[in-house]
């Protein structure tokens, strides 16, 4: 009779104090994300973020040392559930549709306030960014993902031919933070599907 070992894991088992403070550091990313999609970054406090999660100010800086620290990991886990995202569209999927389920992803995950909100004229924060590798890493990852699907869509004739990569894909990014979507909400004329649906048909289809 023969017996078949299972293989080792070569990954080092976290002790549970490293459990924890993975669970609290989560808590912490999940509670920025909400306050800075609620708020906004120049609004939101050390203080209430440590509410939120129900922790002192002290314990909250031993995690992240500054408001920037706490906007840069909250930013690295929105790149890294939309590049979970994009990567698990269907192959067989038109790139172009692939392109709208993303917008519509994004849309989807502000409208339950977990999209979070950034100055772009904020120097320390735009610093705090640049200088993270991580952020920066996924940043580029996502962008050569999202290039990849933009020139296949214009290969197959859905995008026109002389917009260049770059300006459809800030494009695609500037429409998921358009305010737009606020205020169509406020009027409450509006369902949250036919709202997103607007967005995503005025990105691509223009007003024509």
């Amino acid at each position: 009779m023969e017996y078949f070992s299972q293989p080792m894991s070569t990954e080092p088992k976290l002790s549970f104090k490293q459990q924890q403070l993975i669970v609290r550091e989560n808590a912490i990313v999940d509670a920025t994300n909400q306050l800075l999609a609620k708020k906004g970054f120049d609004l939101m406090t050390m203080d209430e973020v440590a509410a939120e999660v129900g922790i002192a100010k002290a314990s909250l800086y031993k995690h992240f040392p500054s408001k920037e620290a706490l906007a840069a990991a909250a930013m690295i886990q929105l790149l890294e559930n939309t590049l979970a995202f994009v990567r698990g569209l269907p192959a067989d999927q038109a790139a172009i549709d692939q392109l709208k389920s993303v917008l519509q992803w994004a849309l989807l995950t502000r409208m339950k306030g977990g999209l979070p909100t950034l100055p772009a004229e904020n120097t320390s924060l735009r610093e705090t960014l640049l200088n993270n590798t991580r952020y920066i890493n996924r940043l580029m990852d996502l962008n050569e993902l999202m290039g990849e699907l933009i020139e296949k869509a214009r290969a197959e004739g859905a995008i026109h031919k002389d917009l260049p990569t770059d300006v459809v894909l800030f494009t695609i990014y500037a429409r998921s933070c358009d305010p737009t979507l606020d205020y169509l909400r406020m009027n409450e004329q509006y369902n949250e599907e036919q709202v997103i649906d607007f967005l995503i048909t005025t990105c691509f289809n223009g007003l024509h």
